[in-house]
């Protein structure tokens, strides 16, 4: 007998937008900037293990790549800026977890997530995928943030952030990158809005 549709394991995340994002097969339609915000702000990176009264949040994470991108490019156009901010979208569903545990969950958990960041992109007018100079450019600017955030808020040495993610170079004269400090959810995301708008 074959099994009745209210018996398939429920596939869908229910937003506070009121939008169901199905997650094997999400629509861009079900997609709101608002959803996407309020989760990344509340999703903790380096599982909660940083400095200060709230953890540092994805949300932040991504304001601080765009940020870092905007200083090291010239002329990089809003849609380039905005796929750097909405790089760790697909983490407002599934969460954030750390690179070693990404790697051994394998590719099947890449493919899930670069579908669901394909949906975020068409609903925000970015082609489905980023160019791979675009991709390079945020890769590099993700791990300077990395870098950032390891020393200033997760207890890293210098040394030790270095071997790991690289040292860090192009931020002369940018010392807002050199004093980071964890918002709490409803700031950040509010924060991730703004950005949002003012590139799109």
């Amino acid at each position: 007998m074959a099994r009745r549709a209210a018996d398939e394991p429920r596939a869908w995340q229910r937003m506070l937008s009121g939008r169901r994002l199905d997650l094997l097969n999400p629509s861009p339609l079900d997609i709101e900037i608002e959803d996407i915000a309020h989760g990344l702000a509340r999703v903790a990176r380096w599982n909660g293990q940083t400095e200060g009264p709230h953890a540092f949040s994805v949300a932040q994470h991504c304001l601080l790549v765009e940020a870092l991108l905007a200083h090291m490019e010239d002329n990089l156009d809003r849609q380039a800026r905005l796929a750097a901010l909405l790089h760790d979208a697909p983490e407002y569903v599934i969460g954030d977890m750390i690179s070693p545990f990404k790697a051994a969950l394998g590719v099947d958990y890449k493919a899930f997530e670069n579908k669901l960041l394909a949906a975020i992109h068409l609903r925000f007018g970015l082609p489905p995928k980023t160019t791979e100079p675009l991709t390079k450019k945020i890769k590099k600017a993700d791990r300077i943030a990395a870098y950032l955030e390891a020393t200033q808020l997760a207890g890293f040495s210098l040394e030790e952030a270095a071997k790991f993610f690289g040292k860090p170079n192009g931020l002369d004269g940018a010392k807002s990158f050199h004093a980071l400090r964890p918002l709490a959810p409803p700031e950040a995301e509010a924060a991730y809005v703004r950005k949002f708008k003012q590139l799109l």
